[in-house]
């Protein structure tokens, strides 16, 4: 797909920064959340003529309406709402979990106006001179650890930098920040980049890829398209897992800026070009001149242990892809262990909830898809698995097979459980497996309770749920909220 495909028609075509005159640009703004705000914020600051439009309606909603009320935009609720955009729409602005098969976003497209997602919107807010550059990161699992290890890794090389877009700093808050930022350390979800055009990021990795959000793309084939969509127009460097190929192909396949170098990471040790591990040395033979004959140390493997616990090997990766996008910034090595050496993981990842008569407890409930559970699992020796939520069509065959060998019990809670069972059945027949099914507000305590009985000193007992959380909790931090008071009421 070349760079014709991103680019969009309409009225909205000249408007490549902040400068650029906005004024009387009739837009739809779709969604009343954070980013759909921000947005229309951002619009009618410019003179846009802007109309939001949201089927739900929540107190939150209602207030952020009443503000863009006196900013002068018209806002739409529930079924106030047309199938369609109205006439003289020049221009959508839809929030990131809004689907393309969304009917009133096809009725957009279908009738030539161009659809914009907010991290599209920010790239042109941008000054036309002067802009901050965007260092992109994506990916199926860790890329909140990887773009949060950037951002210690760019404050530590003295850069005034943030980490925005999927976490973090609001894109559009940040572009628009009265005080610029040196550069932006941007995590970008695949729904995000499905709805943008015409970024181009100064350096971009892909982490892994792995099938996830099939529901929201339609197909896997789709959702690994569109992950592969981070390195186009890359400008000096796209990072690739030389673990797992598929980045490497979609690496390949994009269209990049002339000159922009493919730089890989890897757990083992690195070739030419790569970044990597040598003896417990994080290596790197990409960014230095003398790269084919030796390497320059960025830190150790013992610089990311967590409480003293040695790191597992994906978070390793994530520290690797991290060091690969600020070392193609100019970030000194010594910087880089700096940054590394400071960084506070984020919460719910393999985070260490207590240890409770010899057995350790670990809230990893971001790991929502099998490919994050997997790595997760088999990251201890002897674990009492907690897992199952909503699958979102996920195959856990492969999963549950690889994580076999590590399992001392299984405790299953949450909608598609059953399917979990099914495969344990198959793979780990020995395992012992308690199925909860109660969904009330104590239903982890009952979990973490039936994990104790079947833990022994010296196990871990593991959230690593391979499922999203909505069918039980608000989200993935709710449920590793509940998990780790379930542990705290253990201790007590």
């Amino acid at each position: 797909m070349g760079l014709s495909d991103y680019e969009p028609d309409g009225g909205a075509r000249g408007l490549t920064h902040r400068d650029a005159d906005w004024s009387g640009l009739r837009v739809v703004v779709v969604g009343l959340g954070l980013s759909g705000f921000a947005a229309a914020d951002a619009l009618l600051e410019r003179g846009a003529v802007v109309t939001v439009v949201s089927r739900d309606r929540t107190a939150a909603m209602e207030e952020r309406a009443r503000i863009l009320d006196i900013l002068g935009a018209t806002v739409l609720f529930a079924d106030e709402v047309p199938a369609v955009p109205p006439d003289g729409t020049q221009l959508v602005v839809t929030s990131p979990g809004v689907p393309p098969a969304n009917p009133f976003l096809v009725a957009a497209e279908s009738s030539g106006v161009p659809v914009w997602g907010e991290v599209e919107l920010a790239w042109r807010m941008r000054p036309a001179e002067g802009a901050a550059p965007w260092l992109t990161i994506t990916g199926t699992n860790g890329k909140t650890t990887a773009v949060t290890m950037l951002e210690s890794i760019l404050r530590a090389g003295g850069l005034r930098a943030t980490a925005a877009g999927n976490v973090g700093t609001p894109i559009l808050e940040a572009v628009l920040h009265p005080e610029p930022y040196d550069v932006l350390a941007v995590e970008l979800s695949s729904f995000q980049i499905h709805w943008s055009r015409s970024v181009s990021p100064y350096s971009s990795c892909l982490l892994n890829v792995a099938p996830d959000h099939v529901d929201w793309h339609g197909s896997y084939d789709e959702y690994r398209r569109v992950k592969g969509r981070v390195y186009e127009r890359t400008q000096v460097a796209a990072i690739y897992n030389v673990q797992d190929p598929a980045t490497e192909e979609l690496l390949i396949a994009a269209d990049v800026v002339e000159g922009c170098r493919a730089i890989g990471f890897t757990t083992g040790v690195p070739a030419i070009s790569m970044v990597g591990v040598v003896d417990d040395v994080l290596a790197d033979r990409a960014f230095i001149d003398e790269r084919r004959t030796s390497a320059a140390e960025l830190a150790t493997v013992d610089d990311l242990s967590i409480g003293g616990v040695r790191p597992a090997p994906h978070y390793v990766a994530d520290a690797l892809a991290a060091a690969a996008l600020a070392r193609s910034f100019g970030v000194a090595p010594a910087a880089v262990q700096a940054g590394l050496r400071s960084y506070t993981p984020q919460p719910h990842r393999v985070q260490d909830v207590a240890t409770v008569d010899g057995v350790r407890y670990v809230d990893d409930s971001k790991a929502t898809n099998t490919d994050a559970a997997a790595g997760s699992v088999t990251a201890f020796d002897h674990v009492v698995w907690i897992a199952g939520g909503l699958l979102k069509g996920a195959d856990v065959e492969d999963l549950v097979r690889v994580a076999a060998s590590h399992l001392r019990g299984v405790v299953l809670l949450g909608q598609d459980r059953a399917q979990l069972a099914d495969a344990l059945g198959r793979h780990a027949p020995d395992v012992p497996v308690v199925d909860v099914a109660s969904t009330d507000t104590g239903a982890m305590s009952e979990v973490v309770r039936a994990a104790q009985s079947l833990a022994r000193p010296g196990d871990v007992v593991l959230l690593a749920p391979a499922a999203a959380s909505m069918d039980m909790f608000d989200n993935y931090g709710a449920r590793g909220d509940a998990f780790a008071a379930a542990v705290r009421g253990l201790s007590q």
